[in-house]
């Protein structure tokens, strides 16, 4: 029987695990870059340090890490910005967005397209925000919203799906 070896079975669950990896560094990637031009790459600086610090904690080679600091610096590397969208989810769940990206067109597009595919769309500035409240930690729900129980699998597959877009670095709602 071709295909059923031990090899082949290795081989997909490989495949697998490092497309997670790589979806997860190149978010690190993004940030450490972000980071490192605000700071001119002063590795010392508490904030780039902070980022360094969560990417080893994701187990980010430091080839990688030293890659994306000097990248950073290059004259001709485009900037990196952060963008906010807003959406509501199912059951009426607000939904806060936060994109790294260095194209806001491609970003948008990306996120429209998964919103859309979930029965979703994007929502006007402030119509979700304000049901959050703006920390340090990220943004934390002043209003919680109960799921019904048919909902919930809609909003978790909405939200693995933003998670599994590259330029999309946190989702937040206040969904109880």
């Amino acid at each position: 029987m071709s295909g059923h070896n031990k090899f082949s079975k290795i081989k997909r669950l490989k495949a697998k695990t490092d497309a997670q990896k790589s979806s997860v560094f190149t978010k690190y990637a993004k940030m450490l870059q972000m980071e490192a031009k605000k700071v001119n790459g002063n590795i010392s600086s508490p904030s780039l340090k902070a980022v360094i610090d969560r990417a080893k904690a994701a187990d980010m080679p430091n080839d990688s890490i030293d890659r994306a600091i000097k990248k950073a610096m290059g004259a001709n590397e485009a900037d990196m910005e952060t963008i906010t969208y807003e959406a509501y989810g199912p059951a009426g769940v607000a939904i806060m967005i936060e994109a790294l990206t260095s194209n806001r067109n491609k970003a948008a597009a990306e996120v429209k397209h998964i919103l859309s595919q979930n029965n979703t769309s994007l929502a006007s500035s402030g119509s979700a925000s304000w049901a959050f409240e703006k920390t340090a930690e990220g943004w934390m729900p002043k209003t919680m919203v109960v799921v019904p129980e048919e909902d919930v699998p809609k909003l978790e597959k909405l939200i693995d799906d933003l998670e599994n877009n590259d330029e999309v670095q946190e989702i937040y709602t206040n969904a109880e």
